[in-house]
């Protein structure tokens, strides 16, 4: 599986972005996907993700203001309405994969590059 996220850019504050995060290969091995973001010198921090079936699960701190939502089989979106500058970040979309061999069966993280989003003050 590949993620490729976009939609990021530079956007004032109190605007809104949708971010895109488009799976390849193996999909249908997907089980959550979910997006982060990261600033310098900082972890990875959770945003939201969602189950196949659409159940979803946001961190306290971006309840509201962050929706994530599936289109389609192989896109989830998030979007992100009254931009604040503290929301700049590097944002990330990631998957969990099931990986089958033939010794075993386990789950894998696959990460995407990453998008920037810049909110101007």
């Amino acid at each position: 599986v590949q993620l490729v996220e976009s939609g990021g850019g530079l956007v004032q504050a109190g605007g809104s972005l949708r971010l895109s995060c488009v799976a390849s290969g193996t999909i249908f091995n997907i089980k959550d996907v979910g997006w982060y973001r990261q600033t310098p010198g900082n972890q990875r921090e959770f945003i939201a993700s969602i189950t196949r079936v659409h159940e979803t699960n946001y961190a306290d701190a971006t309840k509201g203001r962050f929706t994530i939502y599936r289109d389609g089989a192989n896109t989830v979106h998030l979007n992100i309405d009254g931009l604040r500058p503290e929301d700049t970040a590097v944002y990330y979309c990631h998957a969990i994969e099931t990986v089958s061999t033939i010794e075993r069966v386990f789950d894998m993280d696959v990460w995407g590059m990453g998008t920037q989003v810049i909110v101007s003050s």
